[in-house]
Order: C-alpha cells, then sequence, then structure tokens
C-alpha cells in the first residue's frame, strides 16, 4: 500500500487489473492537493491481503478496512473507485457507511452490467485471452490518448511511460476473471438504494471511453439520489493517467466541499 499527502484522507481503488502502479500520476496529483490512500486489489502481488474465493468480493470489503486501519484512518474517508474499483468503493460505502464521507464513481460500469460475450470469452480462458486483450488495448484506447495530448511527440511519451508501468507490474489475468465472476454475484443496484454519502460520478467524454461507455455510468445519477457529474474533457477511461492534474482538480474539490465542515481524522502511525 501508499500513503501520501496531507489532508483529508482519501482513498483510491484501482479497476480490474489490480494494481494501483498503473495509477501513478494520479496518485503523484492528488497527493500534492490532499492525502491519498491506496493499494494493489487482493490476491496482486505486493497487495496486503491474498484473494479468497470462499469471501469473493467481500474480500474487498476486509481489505479496504484493513487499508484504512493500517494507515491509522479511524473517522470516515473519501472513497474513489476507477471503473471496476468503482464497484468496490460502492459496496464498501452501502455495507460500511459509518467509514465513507464522499463517494466517487470514476467511468464505472452501470449497477446492472452483465458480462458480453467477449467477457465470457475471457472469463474461459484468461491466460490465454489475456496477451489478445493487452494487443487490443493500444488500438482500442488510442483515440482519447490522441485527443489528450496534441503532438506526436506526447503520445510516444506517455504509451512509453504507461507500458513501462504497465510492464513493470503485471496483471494476473486470473486474478481479473475472478473478480468479474465474484461482481456478478452482486446487486448493486440495491447497494445504491442503501447509499449515505455525498457521491460524484465523473466521466470522459462520450465517444472516447471505449471500455465502459458513459451512459453506462452516469446511470449512476439516477439510481444514487443527490449523485452530483463531472467530466473530464478530452479523455476517456484513462482521465486519471492522461489528465491526472485536471482528474485531480475535479476529485479534490469535491471532496473539500463535503470535508470543509467537518474536521479531517487524525493521522495515526500505522
Amino acid at each position: 500500500m501508499t500513503d501520501r499527502g496531507a489532508g483529508a484522507p482519501l482513498v483510491l481503488v484501482p479497476g480490474i487489473q489490480g494494481r494501483w502502479e498503473w495509477m501513478l500520476p494520479a496518485v503523484d496529483a492528488l497527493a500534492a492537493r490532499c492525502r491519498v490512500i491506496t493499494g494493489s486489489l487482493p490476491g496482486d502481488t505486493g497487495s496486503i491481503f491474498d484473494a479468497d474465493p470462499a469471501a469473493g468480493f467481500e474480500r474487498h470489503t476486509a481489505w479496504l478496512d484493513a487499508l484504512l486501519d493500517r494507515a491509522g484512518v479511524r473517522g470516515p474517508a473519501s472513497l474513489c473507485g476507477v471503473s471496476y474499483g468503482g464497484w468496490i468503493a460502492l459496496h464498501y460505502a452501502a455495507v460500511r457507511p459509518e467509514r465513507a464521507r464522499t463517494l466517487t464513481l470514476v467511468s464505472t460500469p452501470s449497477p446492472a452490467w452483465r458480462p458480453g460475450c467477449r467477457v465470457n470469452r475471457y472469463l474461459a480462458a484468461p491466460r490465454l485471452m489475456s496477451p489478445v486483450f493487452a494487443l487490443g488495448s493500444p488500438f482500442r484506447l488510442y483515440p482519447e490518448i490522441a485527443a489528450a495530448f496534441p503532438s506526436l511527440g506526447e503520445r510516444a511519451r506517455f504509451i512509453a511511460h504507461h507500458l513501462w508501468r504497465v510492464a513493470r507490474h503485471p496483471m494476473a489475468p486470473t486474478c481479473m476473471a475472478d473478480r468479474v465472476r465474484w461482481a456478478g454475484r452482486v446487486d448493486f443496484a440495491a447497494h445504491c438504494r442503501r447509499i449515505a454519502a455525498p457521491t460524484q460520478v465523473v466521466t470522459g467524454e462520450p465517444g472516447l471511453d471505449r471500455v465502459v461507455d458513459v451512459g453506462s455510468t452516469r446511470e449512476y445519477l439516477k439510481a444514487i439520489p443527490g449523485a452530483r457529474y463531472d467530466r473530464i474533457e478530452r479523455t476517456g477511461h484513462l482521465g486519471l493517467v492522461t489528465r491526472p492534474e485536471r482528474f485531480a482538480d475535479v476529485v479534490t474539490r469535491f471532496v473539500e466541499s463535503h470535508a470543509a465542515s467537518a474536521a479531517a481524522p487524525a493521522r495515526i502511525p500505522a
């Protein structure tokens, strides 16, 4: 796990690939504005928790409990879940309302999402299909990279740096497949009805997010009463790494607006 910055605590939950290191530009940008706490999901190398098939999706609740406890956060913290991580943050805010000051869902699939044919093929043979997934990602994501970076030189530098992070901190295909299966057993729509924390929904631009449709994420605006919406321009699913400063500004403005009336929990050494 990593714990950086000072001020109101914000827990940043990674996406389906599970590695917090893939989000490093966002972590750095957030740490300049608030206290950001994050770590790799259960089962990944370096995580504070192993995966537990018997516990399934609920393992993420225990993981977040431990993450906050090790960081010495005794009171509520802001939760920011990215993509699949949004489901984890949503689940935690529903079952641990006393520990959730605010909830931010970033490019999170609809609460009614179910796997399609492409995902089912991956679930059937995750190790075999992972090279196909990896090779197809640059083609699928290039339009939003081009929108975020005007020049070819900037695009090349971003791609090189991001691929370096991905290669240095590889995903675990079987863990990813298990996470999808576990999520399929959770009623996220019911969780939405239990959310008491102020909620923010963040997306990129329609047409640029080719991983999770913007319309799918916007369903949370109806599912969670009072949820507000923010959009990051010139990006899609990768806004937290292609435009980390803008991402951090959008998220921390929301967090700070709800932390102003409540003292941030004291930082206790882990």
